[in-house]
């Protein structure tokens, strides 16, 4: 579980775009970017190399 507190000031590295918990798949998603970032133990790796694009209909759903 995130932190809200923690999720409020984080964004995305590559478009500075807040981020939106997929809690469900244990990913950070930015809508701008359409990159998706891993959460790992808990903690969110937002590294580029790290993140997976969405697919349109994951981008609609945001």
């Amino acid at each position: 579980m995130l932190d809200k507190e923690l999720l409020e000031i984080l964004v995305c590295p590559v478009s500075k775009a807040p981020l939106i918990w997929l809690e469900d798949r244990n990913q950070l998603a930015c809508k701008a970017s359409g990159l998706a970032y891993p959460i790992r133990d808990g903690i969110p790796v937002l590294l580029e190399e790290e993140a997976h694009p969405l697919s349109d209909e994951e981008l609609r759903q945001l």
